[in-house]
């Protein structure tokens, strides 16, 4: 197989690198515009005249799927069309349908008694209502094309002749408005080279004219046909409820570039301008790279390394992961150039990939009880999520357990009830977090039940397995496995917390229960001393330290909520997950002083990582130190809880480089974690673009297991990436 980098021509060049720039001018008019953006670097351009106005239901909200499917319909032929003139493909979106459409859920399907216990725990993110977390089989739309959905749709109908018609009126809606706007921009493309002078320019947009119009008549046929079907699905994924899973970009579109190579349609730098030309459209999970579902053969192909190298040569956010695995005896190279390549490309550009990793996820996933080989078959296709494409409905990335919060009502009860104990304080944690949990479970329960007859997959239930052949959603029972995670977060700040007591109020008696209840009342006013006699010990990442015991017993008894029993009623799975996003500050902003050393209103920790510091004074590469505590403290069942490695590009070349960075992945891959997101800058760039992040427009970063425009984020936001950094 070719593994070299792919030669692309200074026409091609110049071309990629006016894509770039085009995307600096938009973000910058869009930040101008909205401020900062925290999330996904998402592509939206924003058309400030665009108004719509839509149709709504009688208690002025938009629900049901003919209701949206109409709206939907109408929204794709109201907004402005656009082809930019460096691009391959056509399209765009112009932001998400909720900025433009009240959509909501009947007040009657709203789970309105768990609002008290969401409330007392601080339960923001509950899971009920959560949309899109899932990964569409993209390879159901390249086979069928947008006219044989719309055939598929009307066959189902007939043959399933449901009593309520509301599902399939909307999906119909909705394939006929993509239809509607895909032949708009058929039309536009034409106009558009009827007044060109450039002659490359007037061809592509011929060209481009010429693929819309083919795609509102048949599947696509050519890889640059498929890719644009793509940026179709792109598009009108995002604008619902901001989807953004595409799926395994390189065994999609395997055969259609092979074949056009080899048919001499096609070459590779037109392959790198055109997948270019889609990261440019928008930042969708994608992976490269893996394993079979047998795990007998590795899937990287030469497409994996074009792919890899459209998104260094474009350098913008694009949400790329690389699979991760032990090599294969006897399947050649390959696989391990990719990943050097992905991590050679990771110091050259400061961001890069992010190594989604196959031993946590696939053996962890079958812990649930499915063959190893459904394991193998997920891909990253959300911020740190993995999921089976087209057949799995796992809503991951869509909760948050603050077990801080649970923490702070168990010393609360201490308090009250008098005679505290380290192991009274232990069961009434456990019993806090044990009702969040169950709060969580319960608000699923609900969402099963009502979330078809209000805010139904209506983008997706197109590309999974299932919903369209039975007339139901992927939320209940349009999809065969429904496994719905949990995410436990500010594991670090629990453990550290439980250790400082145990250390400093119980074995040493340097403090007692009293007093500690005053500190956390009084946020450490006046008491810097016994702050940090707190916060100084060993804490969790430190080996063997009995902050790291805290945080495997707290892991253990979380896991074991979500396992123990499904959901209560409808007995839906419950899969354990510890992600936190970037949502540390949100979450620390309305929590109490902590007993590790925290204020009021400082940031929790990160996902299962150790809290920013903790290796100082031990004389290792603390990140190794962080990426054992990480894997450590998986939860185990297959969703991912990152390592995230900020690091100096000086202390990379002293510790080894490119070849150090490969064997700690492939460590940390063998030792159960599942998810590695790299940032590799050098300390003086960073603090100079967070002080002025205005000068430094093009510095990409991986906040989570996205990529963003440094300069686009928040302050607080760019702060945790520059703590991570600085404690690294």
């Amino acid at each position: 197989m070719n593994t070299e980098k792919v030669v692309v021509s200074r026409e091609v060049m110049d071309r990629i690198g006016r894509l770039h720039d085009s995307k600096l001018a938009i973000n910058e008019k869009k930040i101008k515009r909205h401020g900062s953006i925290d999330i996904d670097d998402h592509g939206f351009i924003d058309f400030e005249e665009f108004a719509f106005e839509p149709e709504c239901a009688a208690d002025g909200k938009v629900h049901g799927c003919a209701l949206i499917g109409r709206n939907l319909r109408r929204f794709l032929n109201e907004m402005p069309k656009y082809i930019n003139p460096d691009s391959a493909l056509a399209t765009c979106w112009v932001g998400t349908l909720d900025r433009f459409v009240p959509l909501g859920i009947g007040a009657e399907d709203i789970p309105r008694e768990l609002e008290e216990t969401r409330r007392k725990y601080r339960i923001t993110q509950p899971g009920f209502g959560a949309m899109n977390h899932l990964c569409p089989d993209m390879e159901i739309g390249l086979k069928e094309g947008w006219q044989g959905l719309l055939e598929k749709i009307r066959h189902y109908r007939r043959r399933n002749r449901p009593a309520d018609p509301d599902f399939y009126e909307g999906e119909e809606q909705l394939v006929l408005g993509i239809l509607e706007w895909v032949e708009a921009h058929a039309r536009l493309a034409e106009a558009l080279a009827a007044g060109e002078s450039d002659p490359f320019r007037r061809k592509n947009y011929e060209e481009i004219g010429r693929i819309n119009e083919a795609l509102t008549q048949r599947p696509p046929e050519t890889f640059r046909e498929a890719v644009q079907f793509l940026a179709h699905f792109q598009s009108v994924d995002r604008t619902y409820y901001a989807g953004g899973a595409l799926g395994a970009l390189d065994t999609l579109l395997e055969d259609y570039f092979e074949r056009d190579v080899r048919a001499g349609i096609l070459t590779e730098e037109e392959a790198v301008w055109i997948l270019a030309s889609l990261y440019f459209n928008d930042t969708h999970y994608t992976q490269i790279g893996g394993l079979t579902p047998a795990g007998d053969r590795e899937v990287t192909s030469r497409l994996s390394f074009v792919i890899l190298d459209a998104m260094h040569l474009l350098h913008i956010p694009t949400n790329l992961g690389i699979r991760v695995h032990a090599p294969l005896e006897g399947q050649g190279e390959a696989p391990e150039k990719l990943l050097r390549r992905a991590v050679e490309y990771t110091l050259a550009d400061g961001y890069g990939v992010c190594y989604s990793l196959e031993k946590g996820i696939a053996e962890g996933y079958a812990r649930n009880g499915f063959p190893v080989e459904l394991g193998r078959m997920r891909v990253k296709c959300g911020c740190n999520w993995v999921a089976i494409p087209g057949r799995e409905y796992p809503l991951q990335d869509v909760t948050r357990v603050n077990m801080a919060v649970a923490l702070h009502y168990a010393l609360e009860d201490l308090q009250k009830e008098g005679e505290p104990s380290l192991e009274r304080l232990w069961e009434r944690f456990c019993s806090h977090l044990d009702a969040m949990v169950d709060c969580i479970k319960r608000g699923y329960d609900r969402h099963y039940e009502v979330m078809q007859r209000n805010l139904p997959e209506i983008v997706l239930n197109l590309f999974m397995h299932g919903p369209i052949e039975r007339g139901l959603n992927c939320s209940n029972g349009g999809v065969d496995i429904l496994d719905l995670n949990i995410d436990g977060i500010a594991l670090a700040t629990v453990a550290d917390s439980f250790a400082a007591i145990e250390q400093r109020v119980v074995e040493e008696r340097k403090m007692t229960w009293e007093r500690l209840f005053r500190l956390l009342a009084t946020n450490y006013e006046g008491a810097e001393r016994e702050r940090l006699m707190l916060k100084n010990i060993r804490r969790f990442g430190s080996p063997e330290s009995r902050a790291e015991s805290w945080a495997v017993r707290i892991r253990d008894y979380y896991v074991a909520l979500c396992k123990g029993t499904p959901t209560p009623k409808h007995y839906l799975m419950v899969v354990p997950g510890m992600f936190s996003h970037g949502d540390v500050y949100a979450y620390g902003k309305t929590l109490e002083a902590t007993p590790n050393g925290r204020f009021a209103g400082e940031p929790i920790s990160h996902s299962s990582e150790p809290d920013p510091g903790f290796a100082r004074g031990i004389d290792t590469f603390s990140p190794v130190l962080k990426a054992n505590a990480v894997a450590m403290t998986q939860a185990g069942y297959g969703n991912s809880a990152p390592l995230h490695l900020d690091i100096d590009t000086g202390l990379v070349e002293s510790e080894g480089g490119v070849d150090a960075l490969v064997a700690l992945i492939h460590a940390h891959e063998q030792a159960g974690g599942t998810l590695i997101n790299m940032n590799c800058v050098s300390r003086e760039k960073l603090l100079a673009a967070h002080e002025d992040p205005g000068s430094y427009p093009d510095l990409v970063v991986r906040v989570t297991g996205y990529s963003a425009f440094f300069a686009s984020l928040s302050r607080e936001y760019r702060q945790q990436i520059v703590d991570r950094f600085l404690s690294a």
